[in-house]
């Protein structure tokens, strides 16, 4: 596993946030309600942060000063986006890969091992939105945590 940042929020109670691909329209406002909430809480949360939901969700995130922590499906990125390294540069972002730099694009099979290894460190899960028969479905099913839906 490769890290780039503030180990330490590894300590951390951690939410991890996770959500479909396509959502229902109907969701998305309650989410960024949820990220808003969760920012002015200051708690830490974890995600892939890589569908459009979960992007406009760190989006919401990197506006307030509490800890993130991203999970790629890939391997470790090799330039930082300017808001993400501001958030790295204020010790509060920790961006993990569990993949080798030869794994360049997140696929079904990286996507999943990813969710599993947030579901694994987070203490609590939320999920923005759940396709009926998806992956994500599947992975939620396999877990013995208490999941909160948005």
């Amino acid at each position: 596993m490769e890290t780039i940042g503030n180990n330490e929020l590894l300590k951390l109670p951690k939410t991890a946030f996770l959500c479909s691909r396509k959502v229902s329209a109907s969701v998305v406002l309650k989410c960024y309600d949820w990220a808003i909430a969760q920012r002015d809480a200051g708690h830490c949360v974890i995600s892939g942060f890589h569908s459009q939901l979960e992007k406009d969700v760190l989006h919401y995130l990197l506006k307030g000063t509490q800890p993130i922590i991203v999970v790629l499906g890939r391997g470790m990125k090799k330039r930082l986006e300017p808001e993400l390294q501001k958030a790295l540069d204020q010790n509060r972002l920790l961006i993990i890969s569990p993949f080798s730099v030869d794994v360049k694009r997140t696929s079904e099979k990286t996507a999943q091992i990813r969710n599993r290894m947030m579901i694994e460190m987070a203490e609590n899960i939320t999920v923005g939105f759940v396709s009926n028969g998806g992956l994500l479905e599947a992975l939620i099913k396999e877990t013995d945590k208490k999941i909160t839906n948005i």
